[in-house]
């Protein structure tokens, strides 16, 4: 495991929480584009495989939480654009 991959990890996800707050309180997709979402997902997920099959260590848990932050922020996303 690597301190700077924990940085980034965290770093990155410290931001979802404010994004996700501001699309339940908004209720709008304003500046959110939901492919720059797909694709922060599809890095995680391939952070996540990654993980399982050549370099099992803790900061799975890092990328899957952030993987659950952005499919959140992705179902908020939908569910706005719908409003």
């Amino acid at each position: 495991m690597s301190i700077f991959e924990i940085i980034m990890l965290i770093c990155f996800g410290a931001a979802w929480p404010f994004s996700i707050y501001r699309s339940w309180k908004s209720k709008s997709v304003k500046g959110k584009s939901l492919v720059f979402l797909f694709i922060v997902m599809a890095g995680y997920l391939a952070g996540i495989m990654h993980k399982v099959f050549f370099n099992y260590d803790d900061a799975i848990y890092l990328y899957i939480t952030n993987f659950s932050l952005v499919t959140i922020d992705t179902a908020l996303y939908i569910r706005n654009r719908r409003g």
